[in-house]
């Protein structure tokens, strides 16, 4: 027993226990008071804070725990209400050999995100754990260099996104879909691949290495990019050189007045089949010569969204958040052939998406999570409805028995007529409670964000999908799909910075000057992701930040004191507000900064 603590010394790391996204929710009535355990050998226990009434709970708990080489370190994460019942409000547990934390500390991983999975009760699991290790005494670095991997596992840096069912960062490509690249080809005996969470990693089966960075692009510029840069980058690479994104032989022609683009483009457009619209686009304009090399389908493509969108059409509408982003009008039907226009513009998206142009449009947050697939939250309403928001989140938060009397229905003024929808069959006749409101909230959510567009909606994928396959898309996410359909705009920092408000700091105080100090420095695509970060979209109204539109009306952006200088900035987006802890140093701040905008999906949001 001697000899073995000998060749096993003990060491002290740091774990810092972030928070964790999306936790089950068991109890209808309410949500949960989650705080999480940490366990070494089954004997060093500590806690963290309770974080009340969320799904999404944030501790940034700090602990100094002995560990050895052989040791076991687990995190479980309970319901405080619960846990002194049966299940004791079990919520879900990961368990890391102290070898790997060992490893990961001694790199400096501050947060790293991973799948809870369940114990042997087997309640329903889920959500993601955010956590990071550092050493109390940290050394330099070791210089980054590729693993052997025989196996060829995914690169150790992405342990983060895998399942903890795969503690040592490995996971067999049998479970990764993988594809080669069509275009521009990558250097003999490279490969590129997806992981299971959509990031694209390379394979260089000279060396049976693995790799993130893409052998084709420069190293010198690879190496200083942002994770998110060097991930969108890579997924747009990988989504473009798919066999179905390739351009087919031949040409599509497409002939339109300037003076009538909108009802030219709709009987072209629509008068090709989704075959031919993916043959090289060839735009002319009526009485204009010349040959179309890409200038003129530019041209096309904004004069095209600029009509398509245009809200007095009646397709879409400005959001309730602000004045210039785009949300499908639920009142569209009072043209009768307005589902053909939705799928009309289904197509010019595809084809923008297609043939790589841009459209100057962009939607609401949630209208990219619907093209995803990906299940609408309360959180995701702020921005088409505030008040509603508001009125159902004080719904849940408190006890509505003999204080509001509703049924399972929405009433609707549809052109002076007053229509009631049932939320749920005989709707109308189940009274709200305080035991289904949760229910009931979910119920309006759904509604109003995506079942009464569900027509309009399914025709304009339609004809989205007749040029670009689901599967591609969901590559991205919803800030991705933004930058991919809208592009990335240039970004007025003298502008920015003059119409900036301040709670708490003072412009001149040295974490404000630091702040713009680092933004500066930052490259546009890092900016737009701050501005999607903290306002919800990368757009910036026509007349600059002085016409900022929050959810109440005119908001211009605001920096807040707030937070803990050890945890990461947080963000509302409903308010155009950045709450900034007040770091010590300019490193921290910039590091904080960038992990929030570009690691964290809705972890740092409200």
């Amino acid at each position: 027993m001697a000899s073995n603590r000998l060749n096993d010394p003990e060491q002290t790391i740091r774990i810092t226990l972030h928070g964790a996204t999306g936790l089950a929710k068991r109890d209808l009535l309410g949500l949960p008071d989650p705080f999480a355990v940490l366990t070494v050998d089954g004997e060093q226990t500590t806690s963290t804070t309770v974080s009340r009434r969320s799904l999404n709970p944030t501790w940034n708990n700090h602990f100094d725990v002995t560990v050895r080489q052989s040791s076991m370190l687990a995190i479980q994460v309970f319901d405080h209400k619960k846990f002194k019942k049966r299940d004791q409000g079990f919520l879900g547990v990961i368990n890391i050999p102290a070898a790997e934390a060992i490893s990961l500390a001694a790199n400096n991983h501050e947060m790293i995100t991973r799948d809870l999975t369940m114990s042997s009760n087997n309640l329903p699991v889920y959500g993601k754990l955010l956590f990071g290790f550092t050493l109390t005494s940290r050394p330099p670095p070791p210089t980054p260099r590729l693993a052997d991997t025989s196996s060829f596992p995914m690169p150790a840096a992405d342990t983060a996104h895998l399942s903890p069912n795969h503690p040592s960062g490995s996971a067999t490509l049998d479970r990764i879909r993988s594809s080669s690249v069509i275009a521009r080809p990558l250097p003999s005996g490279w490969e590129m691949r997806l992981t299971s969470t959509g990031r694209v990693y390379f394979v260089d089966h000279n060396t049976r290495t693995t790799s993130w960075d893409d052998p084709r692009l420069p190293t010198n510029v690879e190496d200083n990019a942002p994770q998110y840069k060097r991930d969108y980058r890579r997924k747009v690479v990988y989504f473009r050189s798919q066999p179905k994104m390739r351009v087919l032989a031949g040409k599509c022609d497409i002939k339109v007045r300037r003076t009538r683009v909108l009802e030219d483009s709709f009987t072209a457009i629509m008068g090709h089949t989704g075959e031919n619209l993916k043959r090289r686009l060839m735009i002319s304009f009526d009485g204009e010569d010349g040959l179309d090399y890409g200038g003129v389908s530019r041209e096309w493509f904004f004069l095209l969204s600029h009509e398509i969108f245009n809200p007095s059409y009646g397709l879409f509408e400005y959001s309730a958040h602000d004045n210039y982003t785009l949300q499908i009008n639920p009142a569209s039907g009072i043209n009768p052939d307005h589902l053909s226009y939705f799928k009309f513009i289904g197509r010019c998206l595809g084809l923008a998406i297609f043939h790589r142009r841009f459209l100057d449009a962009y939607f609401v947050p949630s209208f990219y999570k619907m093209m995803l697939g990906k299940h609408m939250t309360l959180t995701d309403l702020e921005g088409i409805d505030a008040d509603l928001h508001r009125s159902l989140v004080w719904m849940l938060e408190n006890d509505i028995t003999d204080v509001l009397y509703e049924t399972f229905t929405r009433t609707e003024d549809r052109f002076g007529e007053i229509v009631t929808i049932d939320l749920k069959p005989n709707g109308a006749d189940i009274p709200v409670t305080e035991e289904n409101k949760k229910e009931y909230v979910d119920a309006v959510v759904e509604y109003r964000i995506s079942k009464r567009v569900k027509d309009q909606f399914n025709a304009f994928m339609e004809g989205l999908l007749e040029l670009i396959p689901l599967d591609l898309i969901s590559v991205f996410d919803e800030r991705e799909m933004e930058l991919l359909i809208g592009g990335i705009s240039e970004i007025d920092m003298d502008d920015w910075t003059k119409f900036t408000d301040y709670r708490g700091y003072e412009k001149t105080d040295q974490v404000i000057e630091w702040f713009w100090q680092c933004i500066r420095s930052w490259p546009t695509e890092r900016k737009s992701r701050l501005l999607q970060f903290t306002t919800g979209t990368s757009r910036v109204p026509v007349n600059g930040f002085k016409d900022l539109q929050g959810s109440d009306g005119p908001r211009r952006f605001t920096i807040e004191k707030s937070g803990d200088p050890q945890g990461l900035p947080r963000s509302h987006t409903c308010f155009n507000r950045l709450d900034l802890p007040p770091y010590q140093d300019y490193q921290s701040l910039e590091t904080k900064l960038i992990f929030a905008i570009e690691e964290t999906e809705g972890f740092g949001q409200e």
